[in-house]
Formats: C-alpha cells, sequence, structure tokens
C-alpha cells in the first residue's frame, strides 16, 4: 500500500506518471540577451583605448587617497547635519502650531524642489547676496572669505539632506503608536523627555534602513562638489587628468573608489539593522 492519500473511489492513480515540466524560454532568452550585451561591454573596455596600467597607478598617490578622504569627512559632517535639521524639521510638521508646521513644510519644499547643483552653487555664491555676515555690533565677516568650498559643501549637502531626512524622521515618528506618547505623558514626562526616551528609540528601527540609504546615496553626491572646487575624490581625479589628459583612466579611479566604499558601507549597514531590530525584538517581549 502507498503511503500516499487514498483516492476517490472511481480515480485513477496518476502518482506514478511522469510530470511535464513548462520550459520557461523567456526566462532563458532573457537571461541570455543580458550575457550578450554584458560580453559586449566588457569587450568594448577591454578593446578600447584605455591605458589600464594609469588606473592601476593612479589608484593609491597621494592626491586621490586625500580626496576620498575629503569624500568620506564631508559624508559624514554632512550626514550629521542632515539628520540634526531632519530630527528638528520632522517634529515641527508634526507640531499643532501652524506657524511651525509651515515653516518646516516650506523648508521641506524648498530644498526637495531645487536641484543639489543649484544650492551648492549658490551658496559659494553667497557673497553675491550677503556681502557681509556677522551679528551687528558684535561680528562680522566677508562672506567671499568665509564661504570656502569646504563650508559651502557641508551646507549645500547637509541642508540639502535635512529636507529629505525630515521625511524619513516624520514617518518613523508616526510609526510609533500614540498610546506611548499618551502613557509617557501620563506618568509626567514632558514632550522632549518622551520623543529621546520613549519614541525616538522605537522609531529608530523603522527609520534607520532608509538612513543607511540615504548616507550612501550622500556619499555619491559629494561629487557634485566638484563644482565649486571642494578636494573630494572627483575633483582630485578631474585634476590629474587635465594634466595628462588620461580622462577615461582617471574616471575609472574614482569609480573605484566608490564601489569600493559602497560595497564597505552596505554590509556594515546590513549589521547596524539588525543590531536594532534584535533590540526592538527584546524590547517587545
Amino acid at each position: 500500500m502507498s503511503s500516499g492519500r487514498a483516492l476517490a473511489e472511481g480515480f485513477p492513480d496518476l502518482t506514478g506518471l511522469p510530470t511535464a515540466r513548462r520550459a520557461h524560454w523567456g526566462r532563458w532568452i532573457a537571461a541570455a540577451l543580458i550575457l550578450g550585451v554584458l560580453a559586449l561591454v566588457g569587450r568594448a573596455f577591454a578593446q578600447g583605448q584605455i591605458e589600464w596600467a594609469y588606473v592601476g597607478r593612479f589608484l593609491t598617490v597621494p592626491v586621490i587617497l586625500h580626496g576620498i578622504v575629503n569624500t568620506l569627512v564631508m559624508a559624514v559632517l554632512a550626514m550629521g547635519l542632515g539628520i540634526a535639521l531632519g530630527l528638528v524639521v520632522a517634529v515641527m510638521r508634526l507640531s499643532p502650531n501652524p506657524v511651525l508646521k509651515g515653516v518646516a513644510a516650506g523648508y521641506t519644499w524648498l530644498f526637495r524642489g531645487t536641484p543639489l547643483i543649484l544650492q551648492l552653487l549658490l551658496w559659494f555664491n553667497l557673497a553675491l547676496v550677503f556681502p557681509v555676515i556677522g551679528i551687528p555690533g558684535l561680528w562680522s565677516a566677508k562672506s567671499v572669505e568665509l564661504m570656502t568650498p569646504f563650508l559651502a559643501a557641508l551646507l549645500g549637502l547637509g541642508i540639502n539632506q535635512g529636507a529629505y531626512t525630515s521625511e524619513v524622521m516624520r514617518a518613523g515618528l508616526l510609526s510609533v503608536d500614540a498610546g506611548q506618547f499618551e502613557a509617557a505623558q501620563a506618568i509626567g514626562m514632558g514632550r522632549l523627555k518622551a520623543l529621546s526616551r520613549i519614541i525616538l528609540p522605537q522609531a529608530m528601527r523603522v527609520v534607520l534602513p532608509p538612513l543607511g540609504n540615504e548616507f550612501i546615496g550622500l556619499v555619491k553626491a559629494t561629487s557634485l562638489a566638484s563644482v565649486i572646487q571642494y578636494p573630494e575624490v572627483l575633483h582630485a581625479a578631474e585634476n590629474i587628468y587635465y594634466a595628462n589628459s588620461r580622462v577615461i583612466e582617471l574616471l575609472i579611479v574614482a569609480g573605484l573608489w566608490y564601489l569600493l566604499v559602497v560595497s564597505i558601507l552596505t554590509p556594515l549597514q546590513m549589521l547596524l539593522e539588525r543590531r536594532f531590530a534584535r533590540g526592538a525584538a527584546r524590547a517587545g517581549r
């Protein structure tokens, strides 16, 4: 007797018959086309006018290494500024005060609605609008001296990032049950104390994955700061190929460094997400 399910009377036993499998020809054709395109691209790079020896030679020259350090420093500082601004703007958006809510919405609309490269150029040329910046009677400075490429890049990237981070933060705060805040108020916690001790720790589980993606995107966005002469890795590559005309080789060098940094940051982001997920799971027990 077979160990399978009993058949209804009058129905034949089909378990011993061969099973016809569906041929997925579309999948195989698509895979073949993709492999063919990749082979053509690889052949073009292999046979093109690229001096790969120059790629290896300039991959670790001091000016390129200094550029990648500047890229990472700018990304970290701009992300820190963006997170701080984003949290403040998110709280303002959730405030019952219509003025605070309107200002926060206007900030998000302005800096998300204009190109980042335009914002960088505006900050770098701020002296054309405000020749002098300062506090009357206390401190003042010429904008043309104050607004260095570093400061212009930090303000442009950080304030722009704050507009996007504010929406991520707002979504995280809204994901926490409103009863949590009401319970905190019931035991005498103020609004800010409840936010820092109750709401934010729970919101981090929702906020962290998109923040990690935003940071990886910001690392690549620092390349736009090359237009205002900030010495990040792409600007360093440009300075070299202006001198030796090895354009594609130096662009490949910059691309390889970006790929390396992103390849390191991606698993670190995953580990951080798992850590917060475990913490949230323990807190929910």
